[in-house]
C-alpha cells in the first residue's frame, strides 16, 4: 500500500474583491420601488395592496444582487475579472487611477477595443496596460475600491 500524496489546494488570490453595491443604494432602491408599487395599485384599484410589492420588491433585489456578482481576483497565474482572465505574463504595466483619472481613461480618448468594467458608484480604478501582439485589446480598465493594492499585486505576480 502507497500513501497518497496530500492533495493540492489552489493557492490564496493575491488580491481579492467583490465589487457589490454600496449601502446607501439599498434603502433608496426600496423606497423607489415602493413608491412605485403605490403607483401601481393608483392605476389598478381592483388589484390586492400586496401584489405589486410580491412582485417588485423580490425583482429588485434581486438585481440588486445580481448587479454586485462581478468580482477581481489576482491569483498565481492571472488576473480575474468576473469570467475573463488574463495570464499576468502579458500585463506590461499597471496604472492605479483616482476617479478623476478613471473618468479621464473612460472619456473621449479611451480606445474603442479597451475591455472595461466599471461601476459608477466605485471611483478608484485601474488602467492595466498589455503586451500582447495576438490580443487587439491594448488594455483594460476596472473599477476597483483599493486601486494601489490591486496594481501591487498585479506588478508583483509578474
Amino acid at each position: 500500500m502507497t500513501p497518497e500524496s496530500p492533495a493540492r489546494t489552489p493557492a490564496a488570490p493575491a488580491y481579492r474583491e467583490r465589487l457589490h453595491l454600496t449601502w446607501w443604494i439599498w434603502p433608496v432602491m426600496m423606497i423607489v420601488v415602493a413608491i412605485l408599487a403605490v403607483e401601481v395599485l393608483l392605476g389598478f384599484p381592483a388589484m390586492p395592496g400586496w401584489v405589486p410589492f410580491a412582485v417588485l420588491v423580490p425583482l429588485t433585489v434581486a438585481g440588486m444582487v445580481w448587479i454586485s456578482r462581478i468580482r477581481v481576483a489576482v491569483t498565481d497565474g492571472e488576473f480575474q475579472v468576473d469570467d475573463a482572465r488574463l495570464p499576468v505574463e502579458f500585463i506590461k504595466d499597471v496604472v492605479a487611477l483616482d476617479a478623476e483619472g478613471k473618468r479621464e481613461a473612460l472619456g473621449v480618448g479611451a480606445h474603442p477595443l479597451a475591455f472595461v468594467v466599471q461601476r459608477p458608484w466605485i471611483g478608484p480604478a485601474v488602467q492595466v496596460l498589455l503586451d500582447d501582439p495576438d490580443d487587439p485589446t491594448p488594455y483594460w480598465i476596472v473599477s476597483t475600491r483599493h486601486p494601489v493594492e490591486l496594481a501591487t499585486a498585479l506588478l508583483n505576480r509578474r
